[in-house]
């Protein structure tokens, strides 16, 4: 079977290359099940595990009434961006099949009466389960322009946001703390795009460095454990006791037996058993060269999924030269911003050499500045890194050679 491209306009644009070709038995099955479930009492249909994250990250679809017809809304996640198209029923189905052969590995059917979940293996071999389930009597939103809908939920109490100043115990958003909300949500969806990565027969291992007051610490918690119901670790560390001894007060009167805090430096830090069980380390603004000594450490343990945002950067600032760059470097305020930029992409491209599939993301944070980035990197567990596999002279050595910098992070991985 061939298939053609789904772009963001609902055309088709030629074929991709390392297609999946569905066996026309799997094909009539996962039709069969669309035409089941794709109608007015569909909740969503969510397609995750990209084959290139570059191309498309995840697709998400939802029943829309137009003019008084059924409609289905697909949006689009590529990169920073974000595409929404309108099908009708006929089309949908056409273009699921499309996706699952072109882009991506997993597909979940969440309806009233049904739930089902579509996998393909790296081989290509699909996997259908489906289920029939007591009816759900969520009320169904046909709106086209909807409000957003956050992972955690408006009007419904969190207590760790309650107690963080974020809620009203009626579970109403601070107007003050709106921001810290929406950042809050936003990095779970960057927890929910890697979810098919982490391990789903042991406990789920993550590291927090320099975890700070945990607004985000507990919420990747709450969701993984109290809305997913998975099996979770998680260490939060911090070199502030007050802060520690507060996140572990918190810990306790909710009952979050499996997140834990610790007074101590990410660069002396050890995690017992680490090098096989560390799933996820998580550093976010951890400050100038605390950054590098977390991200060593993730890569040291193989770490399956890296999330870091950086924080304030000095470090290339005070030693960067460049007689060709002089006409940037010689204004404060742009030689920080370069230094920083450059910093990130060293960081990135030893991740990349390191055998991590690296995306440069923006992550929204009123706290420190306007936008900051992300970098996550998911660990390509299909190639052999050991031993030898990086470059003796790296791009990377190159520039930073030209700039006259070296990082702490190439020099802990020396």
């Amino acid at each position: 079977m061939q298939t053609e491209k789904c772009n963001a306009s609902g055309t088709a644009d030629g074929k991709a290359e390392g297609m999946n070709y569905i066996e026309e038995e799997n094909k009539k099955r996962l039709q069969e099940l669309l035409d089941e479930t794709a109608g007015k009492e569909l909740y969503q249909i969510i397609l995750s595990n990209p084959r290139d994250r570059e191309r498309i990250a995840k697709v998400k679809v939802r029943p829309v009434m137009l003019k008084g017809k059924l409609y289905f809304q697909e949006t689009q996640y590529k990169g920073t961006q974000v595409f929404h198209n309108n099908v009708d029923k006929e089309k949908l189905t056409d273009r699921i099949l499309c996706y699952m052969e072109e882009d991506f590995r997993q597909c979940e059917i969440e309806a009233m009466h049904r739930k089902a979940s579509i996998l393909i293996s790296k081989k290509g071999k699909m996997t259908i389960k489906s289920k029939y389930i007591e009816p759900d009597c969520r009320e169904i939103d046909f709106s086209h322009n909807r409000a957003k809908a956050y992972i955690l939920e408006e009007g419904k109490p969190v207590p760790f946001l309650i107690d963080l100043g974020v809620q009203t115990p009626d579970g109403r958003i601070v107007k003050a703390k709106y921001d810290k909300f929406k950042q809050i949500n936003r990095f779970l969806e960057f927890i929910e795009d890697i979810l098919s990565t982490l391990p789903k027969d042991r406990t789920v291992n993550i590291i927090d460095f320099g975890c700070g007051k945990s607004y985000l610490t507990f919420a990747v918690y709450y969701y993984l454990k109290e809305l997913l119901g998975m099996d979770v670790r998680i260490t939060g560390l911090d070199l502030k006791k007050e802060v520690i001894q507060h996140c572990n007060e918190l810990a306790a009167k909710y009952g979050y037996d499996g997140l834990n805090f610790l007074h101590g430096d990410i660069s002396t830090y050890k995690e017992e058993g680490a090098a096989e069980e560390v799933d996820m380390v998580v550093t976010l603004h951890a400050c100038d060269t605390a950054t590098d000594y977390a991200l060593a450490r993730a890569i040291e343990w193989n770490a399956g999924v890296i999330l870091s945002v950086p924080c304030c950067q000095h470090e290339v600032n005070r030693q960067i030269q460049s007689d060709e760059l002089q006409p940037i470097l010689k204004y404060g305020l742009l030689k920080e911003r370069i230094s920083a930029l450059i910093t990130d992409a060293v960081r990135a491209n030893i991740m990349e050499e390191h055998g991590y599939e690296v995306q440069v993301l923006e992550f929204i944070d009123m706290e420190h500045t306007p936008k900051n980035l992300l970098l996550r990197g998911i660990k390509k567990r299909n190639k052999k890194q050991e031993g030898g596999n990086v470059k003796e002279e790296s791009c990377v050595e190159t520039m930073t050679g030209l700039l006259h910098i070296e990082t702490t992070l190439q020099k802990l991985m020396k």
